[in-house]
């Protein structure tokens, strides 16, 4: 079985724009997809790439120009460093959730499973969905429903979850359907539930506070005219990260110096997100939402 379908891997591997004997990082491992079309373009050059999930480690591929760092991508300078990698000519993340990572039951991803709450992408780590979901105040929860989930009803939505745990503990996702089965829409009902495990997803992996670090260190540790190359699946994830590469900041407020020159460390090669063409989608459903974004470290000009 493959363990995932890496989404608009010809675009992505054309963004990057690979020298062969160049030093590039997969911020998102994951089935390693990108990762062996990466090494297939090196000759003598080093991909890192950063993965935390147990299961994304153990498929990782027998290669003398791959290193496999067992970390989260917000701490990749860092990591980096300890190989002593200063800078780098080119860093790829496909963000989100992979496709093995749903499909497997144990990991409560899915709504389609009945199953243990869990949603750590680092089973290694104690914080998960059953914290969340059974610790969090009704401010909290609501917080997250709202937030990361974009549910108009998060606020009567957390007072249900939190009169239900009064009984007895959320402990499976039909517990968590259970609690909140008046707010189920009609139409759409499972758009409505993705949202629902969206937003408590994101909160246990604080996904969006490790993009925020991954981007500015990727800003850092990117070469003058390295590549950064970002997929995202929804809004939240797509906004900062055109924010960031147009404006350098995550408001997307334009700061310019006394030239009139923008204050930012990267510029942008896509003016407009690239999608996944029709017939990768009707293979690939997973590339409906996707949307592809490229930059380029600004070299210093001369004399400033």
């Amino acid at each position: 079985m493959e363990y995932h379908k890496p989404v608009m891997l010809d675009e992505c591997i054309e963004m990057l724009q690979i020298k062969p004997n160049g030093t590039y990082v997969d911020a998102t491992f994951g089935g390693g997809g990108h990762s062996r079309e990466i090494l297939k373009q090196l000759e003598n050059g080093k991909l890192y790439a950063f993965d935390q999930d147990q299961d994304a480690v153990a498929n990782s591929p027998d290669d003398p120009n791959f290193v496999l760092i067992e970390a989260n991508f917000r701490h990749m300078q860092r990591n980096l460093r300890v190989f002593g990698v200063q800078e780098v000519d080119g860093i790829l993340a496909d963000l989100g959730i992979s496709s093995h990572q749903i499909d497997a039951p144990e990991r409560g991803f899915s709504l389609r499973f009945d199953t243990k709450l869990d949603m750590r992408m680092n089973t290694a780590r104690p914080f998960s969905a059953l914290n969340v979901l059974n610790e969090y105040s009704r401010e909290e929860l609501n917080r997250v429903l709202k937030e990361y989930g974009e549910l108009a009803k998060s606020w009567p939505m957390a007072g249900a979850i939190v009169h239900f745990r009064e009984n007895a503990p959320l402990q499976t996702t039909g517990d968590l359907k259970k609690a909140l089965k008046d707010f189920e829409p009609r139409l759409k009902p499972a758009q409505f539930w993705a949202r629902v495990f969206q937003a408590i997803r994101m909160e246990v992996n604080d996904e969006m506070g490790a993009l925020h670090d991954m981007l500015e260190q990727a800003s850092a540790v990117l070469k003058p005219e390295g590549r950064l190359v970002v997929m995202s699946y929804h809004s939240l994830e797509d906004r900062p990260v055109k924010h960031y590469m147009r404006t350098g900041n995550f408001e997307g407020t334009p700061e310019k110096d006394f030239y009139g020159n923008l204050i930012r460390p990267l510029e942008p090669v896509t003016r407009k997100p690239l999608t996944a063409p029709l017939d990768e989608i009707q293979e690939n459903p997973r590339a409906r939402s996707a949307k592809l974004r490229a930059a380029q470290k600004i070299a210093p000009r001369n004399g400033r």
